[in-house]
């Protein structure tokens, strides 16, 4: 069993669409990423009727590693709904995500996003990202 299958059987454990609230539906969208060290952490898509207020798979995944270990460095990342990536667009973190994992941690740009799980097809978070806005903030902050 490769890293790519062992994350998508933790994230797909965590896929079963729920109602929690007549207002928040969740599970329908699951992740699992590889931290710096090799630990895998999983999250799931909270949507609520109020858009502002939705975490996705991928935001809540970091942020699980984040609070559990303080990790802020991610080499691989699957996300998905009812089956695994299989192509275009299928796969990909939104355009907050693919922000919030850049501003994470400035490496982060060199993690594999899975496109195509068959194929075991990725692509990196800085091909997704060319000419980032932050890279200036993040020169400035190395040199002080």
């Amino acid at each position: 069993m490769d890293i790519w299958e062992k994350m998508y059987e933790r994230a797909k454990e965590q896929y079963h669409p729920e109602d929690t609230s007549p207002f928040v539906y969740a599970h329908h969208v699951v992740c699992a990423l590889e931290a710096e060290n090799g630990e895998i952490f999983v999250g799931f898509c909270i949507e609520s009727c109020s858009g502002v207020l939705n975490l996705c798979a991928e935001r809540v995944a970091a942020l699980n590693m984040y609070v559990n270990s303080s990790q802020t460095k991610i080499k691989r990342l699957i996300a998905f709904r009812d089956s695994a990536p299989n192509g275009g667009g299928s796969g990909m973190p939104c355009g907050a995500c693919r922000e919030f994992l850049y501003q994470l941690n400035e490496e982060n740009e060199d993690m594999e996003i899975m496109i195509d799980y068959e194929k075991r097809e990725t692509i990196t978070l800085k091909e997704l990202m060319p000419n980032w806005w932050g890279k200036e903030r993040y020169a400035k902050a190395k040199e002080l």
